[in-house]
């Protein structure tokens, strides 16, 4: 027998679709349209709240990601996989999504591009969790080295900060699947 990795919220070991069924359920209590969880997951702060509220009703992020290797969507981003369950969505892949986004460098400047291109990468290659705003200075010390070299090429934090965060918005407009 197969041993689930998967756990109700009292604590019971459940199966994948059991998983499924209970986190279609709960979906309606967190955002109720997919135009609600785009404005939420666009933005770092209220995607870390949604986040918690689903870890608060029993979804971890460990059973997310063991939920998305279930479903053969590791390379998708969380959001994805929510609007799916939730809407019946299209799936996007984070690299679609990533080439997407790019369309919208063109608002920003060299230096800009540079960064937003890297983290894009990071985010490509790594997930949704490296858009979390915690995450701002450890990409900028992987990117530049050192925080002073970030801010001499990008301006002053929170500068550097609205375009990390204003950005990701890009990452989930509606677009259509390429």
């Amino acid at each position: 027998m197969v041993s689930t990795s998967f756990w109700s919220p009292d604590g019971k070991p459940i199966s994948a679709e059991e998983f499924l069924k209970s986190l279609f359920g709960a979906l309606p209590d967190i955002f109720k349209s997919e135009n609600e969880l785009q404005e939420i997951w666009s933005r770092p702060d209220t995607r870390k709240k949604l986040l918690e509220e689903l870890k608060e009703k029993g979804f971890a992020k460990s059973q997310l990601a063991e939920f998305q290797k279930v479903l053969h969507a590791e390379n998708i981003d969380l959001y994805d996989v929510l609007a799916y369950v939730a809407f019946h969505s299209s799936i996007i892949e984070r690299s679609t999504r990533a080439v997407n986004a790019k369309a919208q460098l063109g608002n920003y400047d060299a230096r800009q591009q540079e960064f937003l291109n890297f983290v894009l990468k990071q985010y490509v290659s790594s997930g949704v969790y490296e858009l979390d705003e915690e995450k701002l200075s450890s990409l900028l010390l992987l990117k530049y080295k050192a925080i002073t070299d970030a801010k001499r090429a990008l301006g002053d934090i929170e500068s550097i900060r609205k375009t990390f965060i204003g950005f990701q918005s890009y990452l989930y407009q509606n677009r259509r699947v390429i």
